[in-house]
């Protein structure tokens, strides 16, 4: 990528961020990799063989339980009796070496950021690891922050970023940085005072302070906050 040691070298450690949390599905690669496309199959998949419920209804009830819950699995813990860790194993069953690709340049300009950086996702450890491993970025986080860090929560809801935020060492919420594809979720950690970052997609008024298109443009986002 074009451009990047130069700036990289302009980002230094008077940058008032000093803790980074990255989105993991859709934000560290691209939606149109069509990975996150797959794995709603096997949610679908799983909703239907091992819960019961018709596979017409299946797709209706993710929207909803994303809606009311904030994820699929949210809302099948709260309204049903599930199997969690099955749950988890089942929908993330995928070779996500069909989908992803090593990504050298992000790995190096994730790495030159000089902040802590934490992985936050609704996902769990074990995809998240399996992820970063396929892409290539594994060792570079501070750590993982997922599923059963936010238990009995999830993004968007006010207590997972407490509890992010504890998990992390408590920093205060305006020296944090948050980088995801949902406007929702930027939008939540945004009225808590943490600077968010939309990945992936147009920025909308109010729903994050701004919008990543090329990840050779964060180091430069950051430092203007």
């Amino acid at each position: 990528m074009v451009g990047i040691p130069h700036i990289l070298a302009g980002y230094n450690t008077c940058m008032r961020i000093n803790t980074i949390f990255f989105d993991l599905d859709e934000t560290l690669y691209p939606a149109s990799s069509g990975l996150w496309a797959v794995i709603g199959e096997r949610i679908n998949t799983y909703l239907h063989e091992r819960m019961g419920i018709p596979a017409d209804e299946t797709q209706a009830l993710r929207e909803r339980f994303f809606r009311e819950y904030g994820t699929t699995l949210r809302g099948l813990q709260v309204n049903f009796k599930v199997n969690t860790e099955d749950y988890l194993a089942f929908v993330h069953d995928v070779p996500l070496d069909h989908y992803l690709r090593p990504d050298p340049e992000l790995r190096k300009i994730i790495s030159a950021l000089p902040a802590r950086k934490f992985i936050f996702t609704n996902s769990d450890r074990a995809h998240a690891g399996r992820v970063l491993e396929v892409l290539g970025l594994q060792g570079i986080f501070d750590g993982i922050l997922d599923v059963h860090t936010l238990a009995p929560y999830c993004k968007p809801m006010r207590e997972s970023f407490e509890m992010a935020l504890q998990a992390a060492g408590s920093p205060d919420w305006q020296d944090c940085a948050l980088l995801d594809d949902q406007a929702r979720i930027t939008q939540a950690a945004r009225s808590l005072g943490m600077y968010t970052v939309l990945v992936g997609k147009p920025l909308t008024d109010g729903k994050a302070d701004a919008a990543l298109d090329k990840w050779a443009d964060l180091p430069a986002l950051l430092e203007a906050r």
